[in-house]
């Protein structure tokens, strides 16, 4: 059974730091492994804001890149996604997911959150201005 765990969220100001982490279980990485992170705001479909191939292959949300960056280590089996120059904009529920055969079928890993099988629990992240 495929378990994620999140943590590292939090309230920061404007221009701030933090770092998730998911603890990744129950899977053996293979090829077809994407993994990624999602956000969500009440009222507003969930979005992919990061992903990484089995490869280390790396994919950003244009609204992310430059101040997002995200990391697998494999054996830690932990997701990381560390963000810098955080806005309001950026307050949400952060949830990791992984799929186990969506990178089989080429390409980047970052897809819409229906393509994922696997979810973590979310953890919230608030940016006060």
């Amino acid at each position: 059974q495929v378990k994620l765990v999140e943590s590292g969220g939090g309230s920061v100001q404007a221009g701030g730091s933090l770092r998730l982490s998911c603890v990744a279980s129950g899977y053996t990485s293979s090829g077809g492994v994407c993994m990624g992170w999602f956000r969500q705001v009440p009222g507003k479909e969930r979005e992919v804001v990061a992903a990484v191939n089995n490869d280390g292959t790396t994919n950003y949300a244009d609204s992310v890149k430059g101040r997002f960056t995200i990391a697998k280590d494999n054996v830690k089996n932990t997701l990381y996604l560390q963000m810098n120059s955080l806005n309001p904009e950026d307050t949400a529920v952060y949830y990791c997911a992984a799929d186990l055969v969506l990178g089989f079928y080429g390409g980047t890993c970052l897809r819409g959150d229906i393509e994922y099988n696997y979810w973590g629990q979310g953890t919230q992240v608030t940016v006060s201005s």
